[in-house]
């Protein structure tokens, strides 16, 4: 298995900001394209629908439980580290191929520098961090089916695409992958293997 990350910008202009702060008594909340699926991100990756769809769906038990924690910047990492924590999704949902969500940055120390770097006009992107294992086909790589969602993480992102450079997927060690499983729990795999089910029983 594989550390995978997927970047996209995130835009917002200060009037927005503004109206969010007032609509949502004082927190910054903002809505946006998380990810894309089916398409060539600047990892050279391609996410099929399929399986980006389906991590959606496992991820709403974090969600609902309000665990959807992600971090500033990416940590080399498989799981979530409270301390580094700057936003929670509040929502997040699938349509034509394009993972639509809702953040709110946190009053953590991480929170407050996003917010800073926010209202200051930086502009961020938004990446989400997974595991899984990948296939080269033809000039791109497809992500395979044992790809898990970890979280989306907030990230510095360039003006100019292909500017920035990513950091290359790697193999997780033997540690990591006991960290991710004791994250993911037992209660949030019975939950992916019933999801799993109940889509493959619509689709029949």
């Amino acid at each position: 298995m594989k550390l995978l990350t997927e970047y996209v910008n995130f835009e917002y202009s200060r009037e927005q900001l503004a109206e969010s702060r007032e609509r949502n008594n004082g927190r910054l909340v903002m809505s946006g394209i998380l990810q894309k699926a089916g398409t060539l991100n600047q990892n050279g990756r391609v996410y099929p629908a399929d399986v980006l769809e389906r991590e959606v769906r496992n991820y709403q038990k974090f969600i609902t439980e309000g665990r959807a924690l992600g971090e500033l910047d990416h940590p080399d990492s498989s799981v979530v580290e409270l301390k580094n924590v700057s936003h929670v999704v509040r929502s997040a949902h699938m349509d034509d191929g394009i993972v639509y969500g809702t953040i709110e940055v946190l009053e953590t120390p991480n929170g407050k520098i996003l917010q800073s770097l926010v209202e200051s006009g930086i502009k961020i992107g938004i990446s989400s961090r997974g595991v899984g294992s990948t296939q080269k086909t033809g000039s791109h790589v497809t992500v395979q089916p044992d790809f898990q969602l970890i979280c989306w993480d907030i990230v510095s992102e360039p003006s100019t695409p292909g500017a920035f450079v990513m950091k290359e997927a790697r193999d997780l060690t033997a540690q990591e992958i006991e960290q991710l499983n004791q994250y993911l729990g037992k209660d949030v795999k019975v939950d992916r293997i019933l999801n799993d089910i109940l889509q493959w029983k619509n689709e029949e």
